[in-house]
């Protein structure tokens, strides 16, 4: 009798210690995964903080524009090199437009490409081929596809909107010896080539100097490096050299820009589709 009850009591003691063991293991997961959201909330409002400021440092300048040398180069080191205008309007409630000609070589030139980058939704984008005498109009679903041979993609070519992406602050980082924000980019876009960027900028002056891009498997597809920045107009920053290296094909496609002229005039009207046509 004496030892039934002993048991008894026994059992009664071991599961009042698992019961408490258990109560206490779930208190403690608990607050630990409040404590994991709430530090991911965190990074997600910075990373939005870090991208605002970036975007916002660079409103106001209107329109402008550049000439810009585009340097293809092979797995081997082999280059092919083409001359290129470029002008791009600022749109206040949307994102903003652009138009790029090549003027040389011969076998591109009068190529243009209008684009209409949107806050909201799938951009607006044209190709036009002087050979064919027609305007192509770029799917949405096309825009991961390589731009003119080089290693942007027409999605590249866009301009950063920030509904287009969601963040998350990663850390800081030195960069070319400048101390940097580390942010992860997610696109909203389901037609987007990229399951993320990971963009660094510069703490001083909040300019972007290094994106990295991972493709649909995650994994990193291409590296964007920004170089030599000048001040124009005693605000607006603009890397004179940009250099985009594809690590899965060995090729890379570096950007060489001059003689920038902001608030020209231009106007909805210099980014008609009819303008792709008129291009010289």
């Amino acid at each position: 009798m004496e030892n039934s009850m002993l048991n008894r009591m026994k059992v009664l003691s071991a599961t009042l210690a698992l019961t408490l063991i258990s109560q206490t293991s779930f208190a403690s997961s608990t607050v630990s995964t409040t404590s994991e959201i709430a530090l991911e909330q965190v990074a997600q409002e910075k990373g939005m903080e870090i991208s605002l400021e970036t975007k916002s440092r660079d409103t106001g300048w209107m329109d402008f524009t550049a000439d810009m040398l585009m340097t293809l180069r092979n797995e081997q080191g082999q280059e092919s090199v083409r001359e290129v205008k470029m002008k791009s309007l600022e749109v206040e409630t949307d994102g903003d437009k652009s138009l790029t000609v090549f003027n040389q070589p011969r076998d591109v030139k009068g190529t243009a490409f209008l684009s209409y980058s949107h806050s909201v939704g799938a951009d607006d984008q044209w190709l036009f081929l002087p050979a064919l005498k027609r305007v192509k109009r770029i799917s949405s679903r096309n825009k991961s596809g390589p731009f003119m041979g080089s290693e942007f993609s027409f999605e590249d070519l866009s301009s950063f909107e920030i509904e287009k992406y969601t963040y998350q602050y990663l850390g800081d980082e030195l960069v070319d010896g400048m101390d940097s924000f580390k942010v992860a980019q997610f696109p909203t876009d389901e037609n987007s080539g990229y399951t993320k960027r990971i963009v660094w900028v510069d703490k001083q002056e909040y300019r972007i100097i290094k994106v990295e891009f991972y493709d649909r498997k995650k994994s990193l597809l291409k590296t964007l490096s920004y170089n030599d920045f000048k001040l124009y107009l005693d605000k607006y920053w603009r890397a004179n050299t940009s250099n985009m290296v594809n690590h899965q094909s060995g090729k890379s496609t570096e950007l060489k820009w001059n003689n920038y002229e902001f608030k020209t005039g231009l106007n909805d009207a210099d980014f008609s589709r009819n303008s792709l046509k008129r291009v010289r």
